[in-house]
């Protein structure tokens, strides 16, 4: 009974090479993108990242409006304070403090939101183009008789013949004439 095994396993082993030889794989045909050049040139990425600039540099105007007259009424109260040597401020002070740390607590609050917007309409923007370009990767490589793109930052080196990066950039500028740069408003938290 032994012996029936072990020929068995022996005769499957011999077996299981030529069956997989079988299984051959085609040869690569690779495409190089630089990914970095298409997203950075296409039309609607060109504009999007305009619009983007446009709303951080906001961001940094607001951020000045509320931290100027901020700093200054620090400065104030801590000149107050500096006066009493010691002393305990009067309740005039005291709600001049509190005054003051929920407005730099709402300004703080106001900055984040803002932030976070943009990281919000950062990532839509991204959404967005990664949408379109996977398509646009299978018709270049299908067009150009490829079954292996890869990005060009992760090769190190690589005839200008493998460069489809116009191609993909061509296809893109027609898929995608806009991108809406305002991600869309986020779903409640549950409970609120």
């Amino acid at each position: 009974m032994r012996k029936i095994l072990l020929s068995a396993a022996v005769a499957a082993a011999a077996l299981a090479p030529a069956a997989a030889s079988a299984q051959t794989i085609p040869a690569a045909v690779i495409a190089v993108v630089n990914l970095e050049r298409v997203t950075a040139e296409c039309n609607a990425c060109k504009t999007a990242s305009a619009a983007l600039r446009s709303q951080v540099t906001a961001l940094e105007n607001r951020q000045r409006a509320l931290g100027t007259p901020l700093e200054a009424e620090a400065k104030a109260i801590q000149a107050a304070v500096d006066a009493l040597k010691g002393a305990q401020p009067d309740a005039a002070l005291q709600a001049r403090v509190r005054a003051f740390q929920q407005k730099q607590q709402q300004g703080s609050q106001e900055i984040q939101r803002q932030q976070q917007q943009i990281q919000r309409n950062q990532a839509y923007i991204q959404q967005q183009v990664g949408q379109k370009l996977g398509p646009i990767y299978q018709q270049v490589m299908q067009r150009r008789g490829a079954n292996l793109m890869v990005e060009t930052g992760t090769t190190l080196a690589a005839g200008t013949s493998l460069d489809v990066t116009n191609d993909v950039l061509a296809a893109l500028n027609t898929a995608l004439p806009t991108i809406a740069t305002t991600a869309p408003a986020q779903a409640a938290a549950p409970g609120r």
